[in-house]
């Protein structure tokens, strides 16, 4: 067998100088500017996540975990449901990730936000901290768990792992156990623990299966597990990244590249948090620069379905196997889940209906003929010159049957860093997203108070402001 990376043994653990982050961090060392994205990530999450609690997938994993569970202290959001700590944050986790609306970091393929906003926000109320720790460890998870997706360079999706439950589990441990008061040392022992617990599978892409939408939430449920383990002295790898049977050596199939320096490099001094990218349409975030491309184009020329010959998709050849293969099942999507990670569907609804929100995912438009036929007319061509993993570029190439090629790109994906939503856009889609589920003065207030949590006592007039 392979022997441990050389210098290890010397080395400081990656584990430790993430919990070392974790426990020397204070409030007054984060940037403003990160503080209010914090705020405005959470509220985009909490917005999705009430959306999402009218949906069946969402009501059936509500039966079966309450069922499992029992009642407990904890509010599900937007449903009349508690549950203890652990079950409460692997459903609201699911609710937040459920409808592929959430957030990304673009470097690191990674929906940090689903499993760290849930953990954060329970964890502080089981603990009785404040809004402003409460936020503090929110950035902590994804500080985290951004760096370490982002070393695996793609990586794991590549060898057929959803980072998003994977790594999310290891930066939710800086979140839980900064709230439940663990040394650095815990908290690096939680990593080693999560080691053996931290999952998520990519065959979801096969049949649009649900598995995928509880990836993040059990990343929180085995954080805190994980952290509690760790807390009572239970031992724990310590080289849980690096080491011979690390998280890199047995989740990255061959010679897949990776930079672990990535996973600690500047702490404190670089936020990733600015990095994360936010969602203008509930769709893998792969399939955004496709249908503003769409949409820029129809606009344009005033382009109707019916002229149209054939739309050449060109895209990065590592976001290939996500939302352009396989073909058929892209071209005829078998449910919302699928539709949401083809981008044949993404472009052609865009092209039919001028837009691509949830309206867009129910069973009858996914059925309509006239998408499917637009979808039967996509193709796609690889791109590398495209700014992928960075950020997710995509160029639309469109032939009509009048003999013109109508070309539009997008070198920044919208809602990045390179293209960012304004404050007015991320709170724009919180109200619409929770007004299909409670009145807009009660979304208002939920606002209010995510806007105001770093000066909030405590996170339990939040909570309670999501239950039902």
């Amino acid at each position: 067998m392979d022997s441990l990376p050389a210098g290890l043994a010397t080395a400081t653990p990656i584990s430790r100088t993430l919990g070392d982050f974790a426990t020397g961090l204070r409030v007054e060392d984060i940037p403003a500017d990160v503080m209010e994205q914090a705020k405005r990530h959470m509220l985009d999450s909490l917005g999705i996540a009430i959306a999402a609690s009218g949906f069946d997938y969402a009501k059936r994993t509500a039966m079966a975990i309450s069922g499992l569970a029992g009642a407990g202290a904890h509010p599900v959001i937007a449903m009349p449901i508690r549950l203890p700590l652990r079950d409460a944050v692997m459903l609201n986790g699911a609710l937040i990730h459920g409808l592929d609306y959430d957030d990304t970091h673009s470097d690191a393929i990674v929906h940090g936000s689903a499993s760290t906003v849930p953990t954060a926000l329970h964890m502080a109320r089981e603990h009785g901290q404040s809004g402003a720790e409460a936020l503090l460890a929110y950035i902590l998870g994804i500080e985290a768990a951004s760096r370490i997706g982002a070393a695996a360079q793609n990586g794991f999706h590549l060898s057929g792992f959803h980072p998003t439950g994977m790594v999310g589990a290891f930066g939710c441990a800086l979140t839980a156990g900064r709230l439940a008061g663990s040394t650095a040392a815990q908290i690096a022992a939680a990593q080693g623990v999560l080691l053996s617990m931290a999952a998520g599978s990519m065959e979801f892409l096969q049949d649009g299966s649900w598995t995928k939408r509880i990836h993040p939430g059990w990343a929180g449920f085995a954080a805190i597990t994980a952290t509690a383990l760790a807390r009572a002295g239970f031992k724990a790898p310590p080289a849980a990244y690096e080491g011979r049977y690390g998280l890199f050596r047995s989740h990255m199939h061959g010679p897949q590249p990776q930079d672990l320096s990535r996973c600690t490099e500047g702490l404190g001094e670089v936020w990733e948090m600015r990095n994360v990218a936010l969602k203008p349409y509930p769709c893998c975030h792969f399939n955004h620069a496709f249908a503003d491309a769409a949409l820029a184009l129809r606009a344009a020329h005033d382009l109707r379905p019916e002229e149209i010959k054939h739309i050449t998709v060109r895209i990065h050849p590592g976001q290939v196997a996500v939302v352009c293969e396989p073909e058929a099942g892209k071209r005829a999507p078998a449910n919302s889940y699928d539709a949401q990670f083809s981008v044949h569907y993404a472009v052609a609804s865009c092209l039919l209906h001028g837009r691509f929100t949830l309206d867009e995912l129910e069973e009858e438009m996914i059925r309509d003929p006239r998408a499917l036929a637009l979808c039967a007319r996509t193709s796609y061509q690889t791109d590398s010159t495209s700014r992928f993993p960075r950020y997710y570029s995509g160029e639309l190439v469109i032939e009509t049957l009048d003999g013109r090629s109508l070309r539009h790109r997008e070198e920044f994906n919208r809602g990045s860093d390179g293209n960012p939503l304004s404050s007015a856009d991320v709170e724009g889609k919180f109200m619409a997203n929770a007004q299909r589920q409670i009145s807009a003065s009660r979304a208002q207030r939920i606002l209010d108070l995510v806007m105001g949590l770093d000066a909030a006592e405590g996170v339990t007039a939040l909570t309670e402001s999501l239950s039902a």
